[in-house]
């Protein structure tokens, strides 16, 4: 059953079409969550029409609150929740309360997303030559981000891979936007000096 589309009648074509809107930047999300571990045994898109299912059968419920949450924000609460879950299966962690973990932090490892965010901090190396140098930048960068404060460093996460605006964010994380701007604020700070030790890093990290 495809949600994402207006051939689902019970969908409807606008409920379809805000499916379909957010489904990149939640398949990019998913990438980075994703446990390296299982990497090539789950499909990114499968996670993803798991959590559509269930947002469709919670559609009423989810529009008659009061103050529902952005509908983005509701879905990736939803596919967090999927990944959650599969991760679970598929590794055995220890089980807990699935609302509250997704709620506050990601699902994936901190080794996880560090390194995925180091990737992109990092940008395109072209040159092959210089393949070394840049794996050796990417693993102190990572050191760098895995010694921070993990609300910090889930920040930047947010902000600079899944592009959320600060408010989404702030929303995210339970904190208030001056908070979340501060928190977002320090961490670039801790990041950049931390990058200043790096031979030229400090001219080639993408922020």
């Amino acid at each position: 059953m495809d949600t994402s589309g207006s051939d689902n009648p019970d969908a409807g074509p606008d409920w379809g079409a805000l499916l379909a809107a957010h489904r990149g930047r939640l398949r990019r999300m998913v990438a980075l969550r994703l446990d390296r571990r299982l990497s090539g045994r789950i499909d990114p898109s499968d996670v993803i029409q798991e959590a559509y299912l269930e947002a469709t059968d919670r559609r009423d419920e989810y529009e008659q609150q009061d103050d529902p949450m952005p509908p983005f924000l509701w879905l990736r609460f939803l596919v967090l929740q999927q990944l959650q879950i599969l991760h679970r299966k598929q590794l055995g962690t220890q089980a807990r309360d699935v609302a509250r973990e997704v709620s506050i932090h990601a699902v994936a490892s901190r080794g996880t997303t560090s390194a995925a965010l180091a990737e992109r901090l990092l940008g395109r190396e072209s040159r092959a030559s210089e393949a070394a140098i840049r794996a050796e930048r990417k693993r102190r960068l990572q050191e760098a981000l895995d010694a921070m404060d993990p609300i910090d460093r889930e920040i930047l996460t947010l902000r600079h891979f899944e592009q959320l605006s600060n408010g989404e964010s702030a929303r995210v994380l339970g904190l208030s936007e001056s908070a979340a701007t501060k928190r977002h604020l320090r961490a670039l700070r801790r990041l950049k000096a931390a990058l200043s030790a790096m031979p030229g890093g400090s001219k080639e990290v993408w922020i």
